[in-house]
């Protein structure tokens, strides 16, 4: 049975990312960029003003100077003629500078008087200028390939200039439950029966990490109508499914790929929850066979479907974040397998405190709802108290917190 560790690095180095797909810049946020942006001009495209003022020669000029008025430039406009020793141009931010002049004075440092200006303060030369190309130049990498697109790079690239950018595909995920027990939401379950709650947790992630969902319904436990289904999801790149994956009399799945040419990768991984995970690939599209039980598919799908999905989707570093954090109740020890503890995370004074979630069966809801982070617990390990300092895998950031330096 394979480790924790072990399991994701086979995973990832099955996966490889998607193949590249030409869009227009405005759909394609949240996608991770295929090939480098370069600028197509200067960015600044000229020497600008960084502040409302006068822009003018510096010819040493000190506090007292005056300098003739010539006109005025707001953002937007140009000046066509140049100005000479002694003359400035009042000047909106954002305005290209007139030729001849080098310098800005910001409109609080002048004293106006008809058609001159009076210095209050001594400037310095160049001072309060954009110059042309600071940021960027033509022909330069704005963007490396490998880099996801989030609002402060939509916004570089704009001012680049690239209408259109190469970005990895959107995974494409079929999404099956089975089960005999479950009904779809809207149904009241009958005796025995419980609502397909894992479709629900699980769709609504996929879309949070961008993917695409296919939903396949839910396949009842036998071969025939399993089948059908499966052989639908093996045209996505991924296919996930739910529950049937153990050693029951009627877990079918794993048998029913292996009827459709499924090539295993594992089956078990020594974790709690979660060990009857299942994973291997089918021609191009991989496959994941979760636990049915709630919180085992949802701490497998954040601890190997996840990083496999974000590596399709073509980010460098798919993994979850570490984060240090000090535990505020004492974690039991005792278990063989590794553990994955659901928790909350609160900011203290600089420092996250780690709380877990309530109750942590296999079967529980409520110990997902609302965690932002999986403690990992060695297997054979001792208590861990209150107070000690571990590690968790960050799944998202309390509302308005950062992550510490």
């Amino acid at each position: 049975m394979l480790t924790y560790k072990e399991a994701v690095d086979l995973i990832l180095r099955t996966v490889v990312p998607l193949a590249a797909e030409d869009l227009p810049l405005g759909d394609a946020l949240g996608r991770v960029l295929a090939e480098p942006v370069t600028a197509r001009w200067d960015l600044p495209p000229a020497d600008n003003s960084a502040m409302d003022g006068y822009a003018f020669p510096f010819a040493g000029q000190e506090a007292g100077c005056e300098l003739r008025v010539a006109g005025f430039l707001p953002a937007g406009a140009s000046h066509e003629t140049s100005l000479a020793e002694g003359e400035a141009i009042k000047i909106m931010t954002g305005a290209p500078l007139p030729a001849g002049s080098d310098t800005v004075v910001p409109i609080e440092d002048v004293k106006a008087s008809g058609g001159t200006i009076r210095l209050e303060r001594t400037p310095k030369a160049g001072q309060h200028v954009r110059r042309r190309g600071e940021e960027l130049q033509a022909g330069e990498t704005v963007l490396p390939a490998g880099t996801p697109l989030h609002s402060g790079e939509m916004g570089i690239l704009a001012a680049a200039g690239a209408q259109r950018v190469r970005v990895v595909r959107t995974p494409r995920v079929a999404l099956l439950s089975t089960g005999d027990e479950l009904v779809e939401l809207g149904q009241t379950p009958g005796p025995g029966q419980i609502v397909n709650s894992n479709y629900h947790l699980l769709a609504a992630r996929l879309q949070e990490e961008g993917c695409t969902v296919i939903p396949l319904g839910i396949a009842r436990d036998e071969r025939g109508g399993l089948g059908a289904r499966i052989a639908r999801g093996l045209e996505a790149d991924v296919l996930m499914t739910t529950g049937g994956v153990s050693v029951g009399d009627r877990d079918h799945v794993q048998e029913t790929l292996v009827a459709q040419g499924f090539e295993l990768g594992f089956w078990k991984v020594a974790i709690k929850p979660g060990k009857p995970l299942l994973f291997g690939r089918c021609g191009s599209t991989l496959v994941f066979g979760l636990p049915g039980n709630p919180a085992a598919s949802a701490a497998t799908f954040e601890l190997f479907a996840r990083p496999a999905l974000r590596r399709l989707a073509g980010h460098g570093d798919p993994l979850q974040p570490r984060l240090a954090v000090t535990l505020t109740t004492a974690v039991s020890g005792g278990e063989k397998r590794q553990r994955f503890l659901w928790g909350t995370l609160a900011e203290r004074d600089g420092r996250y405190l780690f709380t877990p979630s309530g109750r942590q069966g296999s079967g529980q809801n409520r110990s997902i709802q609302g965690s932002q982070a999986l403690l990992p617990v060695p297997g054979g390990s001792g208590e861990i108290s209150a107070g000690s300092e571990v590690e968790v895998l960050l799944l998202r950031l309390p509302p308005g917190a950062a992550i510490p330096a």
